[in-house]
């Protein structure tokens, strides 16, 4: 870093847009409250064959165009109805399928916007041009209702640093979802230590689990324990074992499709009002092999909760939960090694400050720190990170965000020292990027905003927000961005 340059960086934005598109549609099981659900199925069991067959064709000529395999999704939607089904009633697959359509609905999981982008490098390099890197991207998409959900797009950033993007798909494929096969004992325990559970209950119910155990598992002895009359159970106790392991599951999508057909949708009921703003990080171990992680925040309509998804190839997706006193709020970012032993996270607790936090084990984190406060105009109201440290032969980088005055979010920069971390080395005094025209009319105007950088041929790779309604790419050089930081002396 040079003392003698302060200039603000060339900032070079692309001419690419990541656009949404109204047309992305998944299917979602819809089911009618105030249990008008057996009333729906016996008008559709009162038509006639031949009414059946004329509405089911009609079915299959309007929707069946718009999903890779809606046989199986209305066979599904099927079955999850199917306990109310008179009893004795015999039904041809005409009727099977089409009581699943009218519990099937389609959502556009784009309809609202796509940005808060984050961008990691493809698990597969292979046949990748030399200079070249093959990506993958992680978008917020929202659609009816506020929900967040996690789409991806991936391409190739050549040696001149000019984006390829791969076709986007016309459909898009929510996951099959299982529970987590297996469970640590210890590590659940532990879990619901942090929430408090921990008592005679949680005892008789852990006390009967091998090591290892499955979801039913589990649901087996808290059905015999609850059959106990000399035991009386704690009903709450009971909601929250279950909520702890509805929390953490597995998704997996079909390896033949593309990964723009592939959204990460909300699944538990901690989720059901959105995945937000999920960053994205290559992790790699001490022996070299590498994982990506992507820490994101759930939310349920009146609470939130952070979470931590784990994957190597972006098929298969580990959702875990997250626990201890330091991750209560929204935006942690994961540095992508350990340092001096430990697991290293950025954090915002207080909502206004950035904070790190060091841990021995991935999921828990108990205590954090300062390490900037907003001392500049446009950062006034709060300050962030913007997604997880990228590590230079200078420092760690950090991209940040600030809000400033009228709520305009800009981009800043910050650099840590590379042993440790909690010391900022220096610092960009003005926003590296900050909504321009054309930029800033939006779902939430005035606002850029990223989750995730990566560093390509000595250039930072920077995928932002603008005004959460759709995103774009800007790229500057990385010496030329050090160069242009304010020491901070310590």
């Amino acid at each position: 870093m040079d003392a003698k340059k302060h200039s603000k960086p060339q900032v070079r934005r692309k001419k690419t847009k990541i656009n949404r598109d109204i047309s992305r549609v998944i299917t979602r099981l819809y089911v009618p409250e105030n249990s008008r659900t057996p009333k729906i199925i016996n008008r559709i069991l009162s038509l006639n064959k031949n009414e059946a067959k004329k509405l089911m064709e009609r079915i299959h000529f309007e929707f069946f165009d718009r999903h890779r395999d809606i046989t199986r999704v209305l066979k599904n939607h099927y079955d999850a109805v199917a306990e109310y089904i008179p009893r004795g009633e015999e039904l041809n697959e005409t009727k099977k399928m089409l009581i699943g359509a009218y519990f099937t609905m389609e959502y556009s999981v784009e309809s609202a916007g796509l940005f808060n982008p984050s961008i990691v490098p493809h698990p597969d390099q292979t046949n990748v041009p030399g200079g070249s890197l093959r990506f993958i991207m992680s978008l917020r998409s929202i659609g009816e209702g506020h929900i967040s959900s996690i789409s991806f797009r991936s391409g190739i950033i050549d040696n001149t640093n000019s984006f390829i993007f791969d076709p986007v798909s016309e459909f898009v494929e929510t996951p099959n979802i299982q529970l987590n096969p297996f469970y640590d004992r210890h590590l659940f325990q532990l879990k619901l230590n942090e929430m408090n559970a921990c008592n005679e209950t949680t005892s008789r119910v852990l006390d009967q689990l091998s090591d290892e155990f499955s979801y039913n598992n589990l649901k087996e002895r808290i059905t015999e324990l609850k059959a106990n009359p000399d035991f009386p159970t704690d009903s709450k106790t009971i909601r929250i074992i279950y909520w702890l392991a509805k929390s953490n599951y597995e998704i997996k999508f079909h390896t033949e499709y593309g990964i723009s057909e592939r959204v990460i949708f909300p699944t538990s009921t901690i989720e059901k009002s959105g995945i937000e703003d999920a960053r994205f990080v290559q992790f790699f171990d001490d022996n070299g092999e590498s994982t990506y992680y992507a820490t994101y925040t759930a939310y349920n309509g009146f609470s939130i909760l952070p979470q931590i998804i784990k994957t190597k190839d972006f098929i298969t997706f580990n959702i875990i939960t997250l626990n201890g006193q330091a991750v209560q709020n929204k935006g942690m970012a994961l540095f992508p090694r350990m340092i001096n032993g430990k697991y290293v996270m950025l954090s915002r607790q207080d909502g206004e400050n950035n904070r790190i936090m060091f841990s021995d084990h991935l999921h828990f984190w108990q205590e954090s720190k300062i390490i900037q406060k907003p001392i500049k105009p446009w950062e006034f109201i709060q300050i962030g990170n913007c997604g997880s440290p990228l590590e230079t032969s200078e420092g760690w980088l950090v991209l940040t965000h600030g809000v400033g005055p009228m709520r305009q979010y800009c981009i800043g920069a910050i650099l840590l020292d590379l042993e440790n971390p909690e010391k900022i080395i220096g610092r960009l005094k003005e926003p590296l990027i900050t909504p321009r025209e054309g930029e800033r009319e939006g779902y939430v105007p005035n606002v850029v905003y990223s989750c995730g950088s990566l560093i390509h041929n000595n250039t930072l790779v920077i995928p932002y927000a603008m005004s959460d309604i759709m995103s774009g790419l800007a790229t500057v050089e990385v010496s030329e961005l050090i160069s242009c930081m304010h020491p901070i002396a310590n």
